[in-house]
């Protein structure tokens, strides 16, 4: 019987030690499928050893984060069945829009970043401590994520790679290494959640993008689905199908998929609604379908 893979890969900010982390993901992971297809679901917890976290960022910031005040957080998420009328309220809020229009100015005029708030600013340093590769930290990265990938390829089974945020860009630039580095060959299948790979700023960063033709992106990808909510702000530039149109002209990827209208991501903490963490993510019904149509079809 072939063995299915799911692999995440988690955003920027500090995490709590994998152990912990992974038990996390896979609760709202299997929250989330149930809510979507409680057949699969129930095949999925026994299978507990298929999910994959890739955990890095005790790399980028040498610290782990005490999960203890969010544990009741998390638990109110996985027993509440959907977004709430004021969840969906303070998504579409003017404070969001806002927000999302000072990314906006970030992401097309950088120089001014230095003038923008302060979590503009961190976001931006954080991102371009991996792009230029500081202490050799994004290739150390990358690393981590090629040694658990690699060999899953190179045997041919089922892969579900999926990128939240800033791990949404690590996963893509180790598909672009290992296809163009190490020419293996293979396909995956892709989601992002919550991704800022359609961004100018990220865009003109990633790997081969000074590439000719093919050499330009992966080749290791077969479907790819990106998913946002609504008031995510870093998810920016929520149209791949568009941004990546290269990829399917030269037949690099079968499909690109975007879901991004009417998604809300109704993680909320003391802290209030949070968009774009990953917990809200995973225990969505909109992820839970996707994950459940892929198990269903590998």
């Amino acid at each position: 019987m072939t063995t299915k893979h799911i692999i995440f890969i988690p955003g920027k900010n500090p995490e709590t030690h994998a152990s912990q982390h992974r038990e996390l993901l896979w609760k709202t992971l299997i929250e989330g499928v149930r809510r979507a297809d409680r057949i699969v679901a129930n095949a999925l917890q026994t299978h507990v050893i298929q999910l994959h976290l890739i955990s890095w960022n005790h790399l980028f910031y040498h610290t782990y984060m005490d999960i203890s005040r969010d544990i009741p957080w998390i638990e109110a998420l996985l027993n509440k069945r959907g977004p709430t009328e004021q969840d969906m309220h303070e998504a579409n809020s003017w404070r969001n829009r806002v927000g999302r229009l000072i990314f906006k100015l970030a992401d097309n005029i950088p120089l001014i970043i230095p003038l923008l708030p302060i979590e503009v600013e961190n976001t931006a340093t954080e991102i371009n401590r991996y792009f230029d590769n500081i202490d050799n930290v994004g290739s150390d990265i990358r690393k981590i994520l090629k040694q658990r990938l690699r060999p899953l390829i190179e045997k041919k089974e089922p892969i579900l790679l999926i990128g939240h945020s800033l791990g949404s860009v690590i996963a893509y630039d180790t598909l672009w290494e290992l296809s163009h580095q190490e020419g293996l060959h293979g396909k995956i299948d892709f989601l992002t959640l919550g991704s800022p790979l359609g961004m100018h700023y990220v865009k003109l960063r990633l790997k081969g993008i000074n590439g000719k033709g093919g050499k330009s992106y992966p080749r290791l990808i077969q479907h790819w689905i990106n998913l946002s909510s609504e008031g995510d702000i870093v998810a920016l530039e929520r149209n791949f199908q568009s941004s990546f149109k290269s990829m399917l002209k030269q037949g690099l990827v079968k499909s690109i998929k975007d879901y991004n209208h009417s998604i809300y991501n109704y993680y909320r903490s003391d802290r209030g609604l949070d968009c774009h963490r990953s917990y809200g993510y995973m225990v969505n019904p909109a992820v839970g379908n996707i994950i459940a149509d892929w198990w269903k079809h590998n």
